[in-house]
């Protein structure tokens, strides 16, 4: 850590100004819905549903993106007062996205899909046989071909020239509603679903620059006072009134997931739906429920993941008879973390392998998969995180292959984005710097909160807190400027005198109405 920069306010604002290439996007600045391909034609096939009064089903995805994919979609047409069925697959009896399972038990003239339909080959083709219009509405990678629908609207095909590609299946529906505004001259707020929205821009990791940036802003905003009964449960529940990012990725997102993961989804959507504080409170409490049930599972299973890897393989395959399905794809970020390569988390069943994989750095995992596909009955996802499915009994040719693929790889395509920005003298750190820090907010993926290396500091006090003592508070030191600092779930005790070096950032705690400046450390030598 010695070559780290030395860091000023003025450089870290420089810094932190160079990741927003294209300057900070205002609302203003969002691009016309129909700058997406197919677009036209989606919302024309669906205005003249409306009119004609036929049935129309919409089929989401069991994740967060999915799910409020679905919510924005079920709210748009409970605004204009029409009856439109919505299906969440279920996990572990339907399987992802639109399928033939689920075409099974659908009648309907038109079927928009959001979130996922982009590798539907199949169900594509039943629709068209049945002489159903399939509207595809998704945002993962395309394969070679596309799927014989009516429309597919999604940024990364070949052919749409959208100049915000990397946007989630949410913001993608919230543009159908948009065009459908447009079309059907209807007097709709398109700002009044940006509480929903930032939800599912933070939890699919969408990168937190450029149209993505203020959607999230004002998203962040609205939750700290919308009055919609989700959002009252989740304020009194966390106790809070302000929310950042970082509380949606690690606090919301998670137990909104766990729904999906563990049961059923539609709970969660029943939940982000919810017509009243009471229907919110009772729903929120089973996602909650769902979620330590999850934690629990996903602990156990990451255990036992661990002591199967291969450390000397450039990407981690491994596979458990009877694994949660649900907890695949949490496991393998849990890999990811530890062993800072691309991993993949597989659960078999019988003959058949499900699983999850997930990416860093670099790496595009959905390139890799798509190198072995040979190996492979299906995959799906992006560049970070992609599902899919094989025998059982190619587990370790699949293994293999994608290895040998990623030791191609240059290994500088494997370091972790989160990186230290520098070292930061004690006596940069006041409000000024604090305000420098919040003007770039939200931070997240692409725009990640600031980690600095804060170097020979005397630790004044030293406290183990909390009910089980297993966090830490010290007072830390340079000459007569001090810094209060926390370290949660911390190894050892640091005493009082000794010089230390710190990693970690800088927040804002706020205690019974008193703001301060808190050093959150992740690493003390």
């Amino acid at each position: 850590m010695s070559n780290l920069q030395r860091l000023t306010k003025a450089k870290i604002a420089a810094i932190l100004a160079s990741r927003f290439s294209d300057g900070f996007k205002s609302l203003k600045e969002l691009p016309n819905p129909f700058e997406l391909h197919d677009m036209d034609r989606a919302s024309e096939r669906i205005a003249l549903a409306v009119k004609n009064r036929e049935r129309i089903v919409v089929i989401g995805d069991y994740d967060v993106d999915g799910v409020v994919s679905t919510a924005l979609m079920e709210e748009f047409f409970e605004i204009i007062n029409y009856p439109v069925k919505v299906i969440i697959p279920n996990r572990f009896s339907d399987g992802y996205g639109i399928s033939p399972k689920i075409l099974e038990r659908i009648e309907a003239n038109v079927i928009i899909t959001v979130d996922n339909g982009i590798s539907a080959y199949e169900a594509a083709d039943i629709c068209k046989q049945r002489g159903i219009d399939l509207i595809i509405t998704d945002h993962h990678t395309p394969g070679d071909m596309l799927p014989k629908a009516f429309a597919i609207v999604n940024p990364k095909k070949s052919v749409c020239s959208f100049a915000y590609p990397e946007i989630c299946g949410a913001q993608i529906a919230w543009f159908l509603i948009g065009a459908l505004k447009a079309k059907m001259g209807l007097s709709i707020r398109m700002a009044e679903f940006l509480d929903l929205l930032a939800l599912a821009i933070i939890a699919d990791v969408m990168p937190l620059v450029s149209i993505n940036r203020p959607l999230v802003q004002k998203g962040l905003e609205m939750l700290s006072r919308s009055n919609r009964p989700a959002f009252e449960a989740v304020r009194a529940y966390l106790g809070k009134s302000h929310f950042s990012a970082e509380d949606i990725g690690y606090g919301i997102a998670p137990r909104i997931n766990s729904a999906g993961r563990m049961e059923d989804a539609t709970v969660a959507l029943r939940f982000l739906r919810a017509h009243t504080l009471s229907e919110a409170s009772n729903n929120w409490l089973i996602l909650n429920n769902f979620n330590q049930i999850r934690r629990q599972t996903e602990s156990e299973t990451t255990e036992e993941a661990i002591s199967m890897v291969n450390p000397e393989d450039p990407v981690i395959v491994v596979a458990g008879v009877g694994w949660h399905e649900g907890v695949v794809g949490i496991v393998a970020s849990r890999l990811v973390d530890r062993f800072k390569k691309p991993a993949i988390v597989l659960s078999i069943e019988e003959n058949r392998a499900k699983g999850s994989g997930r990416s860093i750095g670099d790496v595009n995992l959905f390139e890799l998969l798509d190198r072995c596909k040979m190996h492979l009955d299906g995959f799906g996802g992006h560049k970070m995180a992609a599902g899919l499915s094989l025998e059982a009994k190619k587990i370790d040719l699949f293994r293999e292959a994608i290895c040998k693929e990623a030791s191609k790889l240059p290994s500088e395509m494997f370091l972790p984005k989160e990186q230290i920005m520098g070292e930061l003298p004690i006596s940069e750190v006041d409000w000024e710097l604090m305000e420098i820090l919040s003007s770039f907010e939200p931070y997240g993926e692409a725009n990640s909160r600031p980690k600095f290396l804060m170097k020979n500091l005397s630790v004044v006090e030293s406290k183990a807190i909390g009910a089980d003592k297993n966090h830490l508070r010290l007072i830390l030191a340079d000459g007569n400027v001090r810094l209060q600092a926390i370290q949660f779930g911390f190894d050892k005790m640091v005493d009082i005198g000794q010089r230390v070096n710190v990693t970690g950032t800088l927040q804002i705690n706020e205690f019974n109405n008193q703001r301060s400046i808190q050093f959150l450390i992740d690493y003390i030598e």
